[in-house]
């Protein structure tokens, strides 16, 4: 959409939101919109949402090892949907839906994703 992709800006506000007011912190919406489009095979390959994931938990993790008190993330989106400016136009989810059929796949980010949120927190 022409935003720009700065992870360190949601490290500095978590920590900045913690320093100001000492309350716990969730990450309600945090996510990416891209072209994704169903491959040949079936599968929809989005490095670009992979890559912002990482990068954004990564930041917020950092922002709590600094002392911010975060309690929850969440994905904008779990399935693609309408965008009120650009339609069906731009994807944000981890889940593809083709509208006409209103089939679901999980892309590779979900799996992605689904491997981050499993794995052991240190």
């Amino acid at each position: 959409m022409g935003w720009p992709i700065q992870p360190q800006a949601l490290r500095d506000e978590l920590l900045r939101v913690h320093q100001c007011y000492r309350l716990p912190i969730y990450v309600t919406e945090n996510g990416i919109a891209t072209d994704d489009k169903l491959g040949e095979t079936g599968q929809i390959l989005d490095p670009q949402r992979i890559d912002f994931l990482q990068s954004h938990t990564q930041a917020m993790r950092n922002a709590m090892t600094a002392g911010a008190d975060v309690r929850g993330y969440f994905v904008w989106s779990l399935l693609d949907n309408f965008e009120w400016t650009l339609g069906y136009s731009k994807r944000f989810g981890l889940v593809y839906v083709d509208y006409p059929t209103q089939r679901r796949i999980p892309k590779a980010s979900a799996y992605w994703y689904s491997k981050l949120i499993r794995a052991p927190q240190n």
